[in-house]
């Protein structure tokens, strides 16, 4: 009997096979409950409390809708015509739905810190024996969980699966930005997605579209080009990810020491401090796992690692401003003053470049894979879809973003003449005018 899952997004998420409700029903699968999609974005869009259990199912479905659309349109009928063969419908299925399997916790700042990759770990999840989804993969076939892991290494022999799932316009991208656009309350990941799926076509070297779709197309790269400048690079969430990221590395600095407090689930933090965890501890850990650590570290005797943990449980950002390559000098200068004023500035300050943050501009002069867009003309020619589009044209390889310093938003407490530091903090404040570093009266 099929299943049905209610979802914002797509309405009704179909589950016609098996093996797919088994993989849900796994233990690694239901994880991605714990795990939040944006991270730290929902200290800034509330509403951003979405799962990558919840992205997970919505990239199935979309995977769904075109294996539908392909076998319907598109079915092969000899197998050098480079049209779609029903055959890879489960694969491309299992792999939409378990490409996210290996996020860690606040995934990109974990990754940064403890030096995971979670590409790796969704492989090492669906290939080993050990866990509850290679053995339900295992039922389809012995070599099957290999096959599902090839898709998600892009290595799979039919480049039309792998394009289902990583291409410039994927069912994953497709996914998040009309589910990122809806939990965050804002409009810019909005894009025609039911006319995009109507011109998808599959060929030999992938998938392309027709050229009657170029508008909807164009309009899906403006999209992604607003989100990530409007939500993905948002300061204030950029601001709790660099306290994040210094608390955990006060956290292990500790550790190293002999000085981190531990009890309870901050246990399942060790082998992460130490460098040597299994692939059983990491899938222990989930964003309440880091919360509760978070929570103890509040009231540790450590006054660094007690303060971090406050600003981000209870969202006190760092305060922003930008930087530029001339005012770059100052920064120094800058980082003296919070140290004067009685900050670690290790830990109380940094520089942050959106340019350097998780974004594929579209660019199809890049050396990388994933980076053309091709639309199908009458005569069956492909024709890149920048040469013909003015739009995408103008924002084709770039990527509009800033670079800011993050400090304690008391340095701005200028006013406070009876404090301590009211001269620190005057002189500070002669290098922030308009919030941007500038050049001293």
């Amino acid at each position: 009997m099929e299943k049905v899952l209610r979802d914002p997004i797509h309405n009704h998420i179909y589950i016609q096979h098996q093996v797919i409700l088994d993989l849900i029903n796994t233990k690694e699968f239901q994880r991605l409950r714990r795990v939040k999609q944006l991270g730290t974005t929902s200290y800034t869009f509330h509403g951003a409390e979405h799962s990558r259990f919840s992205h997970s199912v919505g990239v199935y479905e979309i995977t769904r809708q075109i294996c539908d659309l392909f076998a319907r349109n598109y079915p092969t009928k000899d197998v050098h015509d480079g049209l779609w063969n029903d055959d890879e419908r489960i694969v491309a299925l299992c792999a939409a739905l378990l490409h996210d399997l290996g996020h860690g916790p606040y995934s990109h700042t974990f990754e940064h810190i403890f030096q995971t990759d979670h590409e790796q770990m969704t492989t090492d999840i669906i290939t080993s024996p050990e866990t509850e989804v290679n053995q339900v993969l295992q039922k389809v076939s012995p070599s099957f969980p290999q096959k599902v892991a090839s898709v998600i290494q892009k290595t799979y022999s039919n480049p039309q699966v792998v394009q289902m799932i990583s291409s410039q316009i994927d069912a994953d991208r497709m996914d998040y930005l009309l589910r990122d656009s809806y939990f965050t309350g804002t409009k810019y990941g909005n894009f025609d997605l039911t006319r995009i799926l109507r011109v998808m076509r599959p060929y030999k070297e992938g998938i392309t579209f027709d050229i009657s779709g170029m508008h909807a197309v164009e309009d899906y790269i403006v999209s992604r080009f607003q989100m990530y400048q409007q939500v993905y690079f948002h300061p204030v969430s950029r601001s709790m990810e660099v306290i994040l990221s210094h608390l955990l590395k006060r956290a292990k600095y500790l550790y190293n020491k002999n000085e981190l407090q531990l009890n309870g689930a901050t246990d399942l933090l060790v082998p992460f401090l130490t460098g040597n965890y299994t692939l059983n501890d990491y899938i222990n850990l989930d964003d309440g796992v880091l919360n509760t650590c978070f929570t103890v570290w509040r009231s540790s005797s450590d006054e660094v690692l007690s303060d971090l943990a406050s600003r981000f449980l209870d969202r006190h950002p760092l305060k922003s401003v930008r930087l530029a390559p001339e005012t770059k000098k100052f920064v120094p200068i800058l980082q003296n003053l919070v140290t004067q004023a009685g900050y670690l500035s290790e830990y109380y300050m940094d520089t942050n470049d959106s340019y350097d943050l998780p974004y594929d501009a579209y660019d199809p002069n890049s050396q990388k894979p994933r980076t053309q867009i091709e639309l199908m003309q009458k005569d069956q020619s492909l024709v890149e879809l920048s040469a013909i589009s003015p739009l995408v044209k103008s924002i084709t390889g770039k990527v509009s973003g800033d670079e800011r310093l993050f400090f304690p938003r008391e340095m701005l407490a200028s006013g406070k003449q009876n404090d301590l530091f009211s001269p620190v903090y005057a002189d500070f404040n002669r290098y922030i005018h308009n919030d941007q570093v500038v050049a001293p009266n």
